[in-house]
């Protein structure tokens, strides 16, 4: 069977049932804290979540918890007192039946709490550790399961602070990166001279984007759009709200020469279908840990690239979350690239850890998302640490 090129899902069974759920928080300290516009980041939290089958097959998933600073205990009580009561000792016959039916069960609870967010984070966590199960049961690397047949995949760096951002881009060319994204939307004289010190030492194979991470009022991004201009940017990131207007979107998007980017912050079918039919994004990064999964993001980014757009996954975690990123998209296709996270966390890189090689990496030949092993010795590294 498993000597042909591609596979179908109808081809394999891919039903469960869960008898055990264990969620594990971990953290680890920044030695330089991870700056956004709107945070910063002061140790590294991870929520990681492990599902086993009634024949013994085990899973990993991770659910987003990087804000607020409490977000990752918040979560895995979510999961636990919440989420795991759902799902064990009931036999589902697919991961995306399950997400069908959490994503229902749950959505009175998400209203009533005002917690949409957190609700599908947890959500999408469960989702990608029944997709590692299915995958490891049937002994096939997630991306060739979903149909997917690259073997390599672009990559950038990522979450590049505007301190000493020169260096680091240095450093991460150094690691094998020939992409890079800048953190901007602080002061708008030291944005522009990072950008332009960055912009000046490019080598010609090489990309580089800026994150604002939602810091500008329409006017101020219109009013910065033209010295942005003067750069070789590939994309300009979330320069306003994620949840303005689409009118504000479009304005921006007819005044700007360079291509925007969104989707990390989408958290529903519909704003996706809206971004996607819209003229305003033309890089769409939706991130799996905080809505979907495999389940909800593997159709929607099959629509991204059938509307001739880019299809780049947002990420900005732990190891298990950015393996399955990129077992999606090796299984999507499309020139889009994976996101890396260019700062130290051993919660992401003693997991997953790809070497890089001209701004690519290739996809493990294990079944899964290829980590289990490695989880095993990051519980054991991290026992002190809360497990909930």
């Amino acid at each position: 069977m498993f000597n042909k090129v591609l596979y179908q899902l109808s081809d394999f069974d891919l039903s469960f049932t869960i008898i055990k759920a264990k969620s594990f928080v971990m953290r680890v300290p920044c030695s330089v804290p991870v700056q956004t516009a709107f945070g910063t980041m002061y140790d590294r939290p991870a929520v990681f979540l492990e599902l086993e089958d009634v024949q013994g097959n085990k899973g990993l998933g991770e659910v987003w918890c990087n804000f607020p600073a409490c977000g990752a205990e918040h979560r895995a009580r979510l999961l636990e007192t919440a989420f795991f009561p759902f799902i064990i000792d009931k036999e589902f016959s697919t991961p995306m039946n399950l997400f069908e039916k959490l994503t229902n069960q749950f959505s009175r609870l998400a209203i009533q709490s005002g917690e949409l967010g957190p609700i599908a984070q947890c959500i999408s966590g469960i989702d990608l550790a029944l997709w590692d199960l299915v995958s490891r049961r049937i002994d096939i690397p997630l991306y060739r399961l979903l149909g997917g047949e690259k073997v390599t995949i672009p990559v950038y760096a990522s979450g590049i602070n505007p301190r000493n951002a020169d260096q680091t881009v240095e450093r991460c060319r150094s690691e094998g990166h020939s992409a890079f994204k800048l953190k901007i939307g602080f002061d708008q004289n030291s944005d522009l001279k990072n950008i332009e010190q960055i912009s000046s030492n490019l080598n010609s194979n090489e990309a580089f984007m800026v994150d604002a991470n939602q810091a500008w009022t329409l006017i101020e991004a219109l009013e910065v759009l033209p010295q942005l201009a003067a750069f070789p940017l590939d994309w300009l990131e979330e320069p306003i709200m994620a949840n303005s207007t689409l009118k504000d979107w479009e304005t921006l998007a007819s005044a700007s020469q360079i291509p925007l980017a969104a989707g990390e912050n989408m958290i529903n079918i519909n704003d996706f279908n809206d971004g996607i039919s819209g003229n305003s994004y033309q890089v769409i990064q939706p991130d799996l840990c905080k809505w979907g999964g495999i389940s909800g993001v593997f159709p929607i980014a099959k629509k991204i690239l059938s509307a001739k757009k880019r299809y780049c996954p947002h990420y900005l975690g732990g190891g298990i979350g950015l393996a399955a990123s990129a077992h999606l998209l090796a299984a999507v296709g499309g020139d889009g690239m994976l996101e890396i996270d260019s700062n130290n966390n051993p919660l992401r890189s003693n997991l997953f850890s790809p070497t890089i090689n001209e701004g690519k990496i290739q996809m493990s030949s294990l079944p899964g998302l290829g980590i289990a092993d490695g989880f095993e010795i990051l519980k054991a590294s991290y026992a002190n640490n809360k497990t909930i």
